[in-house]
């Protein structure tokens, strides 16, 4: 192949209790690359469509860009030449894993048009350079629910250590994006540096809790264990009513509900269609009651990560 069209989706990641460490992908919205092989070395983005101008064009600053870079380096072919078209399909600053999406669209086209060199797992470095790109911290907990599908768990940083676990069939997610940009940047400097003992073992407890949950699965133990006592207290102030859309999610059905990455995208868990449905409904209607627009999507947990559209 001498070109390629690849869509990565968006993520939920710290799944409330599970800061820096749960996510998991979803099957819309996504960030799509164009990816075509050059005589010319290096990777050059010819076009960024969906980015309002915003983001760069020079590659080693640019997510997409420096995961293929960093891909092309370690393979040992950093002159080989590719042209890049990135669509955004998704809004910058949602909370969404959008700079992961793209980072990893990017990395998967490149390692499918040279004959899959490296598994999805060995491609999991170089789109964390992408997001090391766009937050200063290079963290799995969207691209890798982005690259390998599914709910992910990263059990260690130093060594990377991510791990893949089941999810029940009929597990739904409804995310609720509303029309204002939380940067992830400022929702991490506005964390505490240091957490109580006893909000630690209330935590802890939670993880371990939601894994054997969604392991079970125990939609009870799920729906008990969705609750983040060290991050979603501090960040939620940064989104308009974030207890108003929170308790209409619950009321109309909703395992739990929080917020999805940094915000200001908030995601609830369902164990039906129509109930997730109804979640969206709800929720975008408390944001609506002061004037705030937004997005919903709903779909089941995406276990297939990237994919190469046709």
């Amino acid at each position: 192949m001498e070109s390629i069209r690849v869509f990565a989706p968006a993520t939920v990641a710290n799944v409330a209790c599970g800061f820096d460490i749960f996510g998991f992908a979803v099957a819309s919205p996504g960030d799509e690359v164009v990816l075509t092989r050059s005589e010319t070395p290096g990777v050059r983005i010819t076009d960024i469509i969906g980015d309002e101008g915003r983001l760069p064009r020079e590659a080693s600053r640019n997510t997409a860009g420096i995961s293929i870079q960093k891909y092309l380096q370690h393979i040992g072919q950093p002159e080989l030449g590719f042209e890049m078209v990135l669509n955004k399909q998704m809004p910058l600053g949602s909370g969404l894993g959008s700079s992961a999406a793209s980072a990893v669209a990017g990395v998967f086209a490149a390692n499918e048009l040279l004959g899959r060199p490296l598994t999805p797992l060995q491609l999991l470095p170089f789109a964390m350079e992408g997001e090391r790109i766009a937050c200063g911290s290079a963290h799995a907990d969207n691209v890798g629910p982005s690259l390998l599908g599914g709910f992910v768990v990263v059990r260690s940083y130093n060594p990377l250590d991510v791990v893949r676990i089941q999810t029940p069939a009929s597990l739904y997610c409804t995310l609720v994006h509303p029309d204002i940009e939380v940067n992830t940047k400022d929702a991490r400097f506005i964390l505490k540096n240091e957490v109580s003992l006893k909000n630690t073992i209330i935590q802890m407890g939670n993880v371990a809790g939601l894994i054997a949950g969604l392991m079970t699965p125990d939609y009870d133990l799920i729906s008990r264990s969705l609750v983040d006592v060290i991050i979603e207290p501090v960040r939620s102030i940064l989104i308009p009513e974030f207890n108003e859309v929170k308790q209409a999610a619950l009321d109309a059905g909703a395992l739990g509900c929080s917020i999805s990455g940094s915000g200001p995208s908030m995601f609830a868990l369902s164990r039906d269609a129509d109930v997730a449905e109804r979640i969206g409904a709800a929720m975008q209607q408390a944001f609506l009651a002061v004037g705030i627009t937004s997005e919903a999507y709903v779909s089941e947990i995406n276990q297939q990560g990237p994919k190469v559209l046709a």
